[in-house]
Order: C-alpha cells, then structure tokens, then sequence
C-alpha cells in the first residue's frame, strides 16, 4: 500500500513539473499531452488527471484529445515497441512485405498506423526511442530487431 501511493507522489511531483514549464491556458492542451508521454512514455491516469486541472478544464476534455489521437497511449510501452507506417508512400514502397517481416518476431510488439509524417523515409519504422528508421526492408528488420535485442540484454 505504501509503495503505491509513493509511486503516485512521485508521479504527482514529475507532473508537477512538467506542467510548470507550459502557460496554463486551454489551448495547450496538445503540446502538454506530448511533453508528459515523452517523459513518462504514457499518459497514466493521474497525468490526466493533473493536466485537466491545470489547465482548467474538464477530465472528458482531456481524454477526448487524448484518445482521438493515435500518438497518446494510456499503458507503457516495452523497449521492442514499433510502429510501422502503412500510409500510400510506404505502402508502395513495401511496407506490407516489412509488416510481415515484424509480425514473425514474437518479441517486437508492432502497431501499425497509417502515417507517421516521414513519407521520404518510405517505407519507414518508428522504435520506443522515437528513432526513425527509413528505407526499411525485411533484411533491414532482422537488424533492428537484432539492435532491439542487445539493447535489451546488454
């Protein structure tokens, strides 16, 4: 019970912080989302929570932004977290053949999306680290995945 609510403290006390650095003011609702994720690599409840009452407005407010967007997401992400773009400029270029290549390694956990806004990088693959990987192939793949790995162990 009490390493819980440690934990919330000191997850309070991050939020805190974060929101310091940003006018309290509605209309930065979006940039204040993105600069909590970056920090924490989720939004949990209580940053919602936290922002919602910083910035004045309501919690349905806050998770109404949040979910509409696919870039917010509400759980951790592991290390060996991608997301592939399927958008038509990496899918001309084989995105689906690099989806493939993903899917047979059981460890990398992949989420698909339909742009990531990298259209010259095409096909392109997002890591948990926010590094693009463009010009990606199924070759390419065993690589990075290879890279995910050690990163991981060592």
């Amino acid at each position: 019970m009490f390493a819980f609510v440690e934990r919330r403290e000191v997850l309070y006390t991050r939020i805190e912080e974060l929101l310091a650095k940003w006018p309290q003011e509605p209309r930065f609702l979006i940039p204040v989302l993105q600069a909590v994720q970056e920090q924490l690599g989720y939004l949990p409840p209580e940053a919602l929570e936290k922002i919602a009452e910083k910035l004045g407005i309501s919690l349905s407010r806050v998770y109404g932004v949040a979910t509409f967007y696919t870039q917010f997401v509400f759980k951790p992400r592991g290390q060996n977290f991608v997301r592939i773009c399927l958008g038509t400029a990496c899918h001309v270029r084989g995105a689906a053949q690099v989806l493939e290549e993903l899917l047979r390694w059981k460890e990398v956990e992949v989420e698909p999306v339909r742009c990531l806004g990298a259209c010259a990088l095409a096909p392109v693959v997002v890591t948990a680290d926010g590094k693009y990987h463009g010009g990606m192939t199924p070759l390419k793949v065993r690589t990075l995945v290879q890279t995910l790995r050690k990163g991981r162990d060592g």
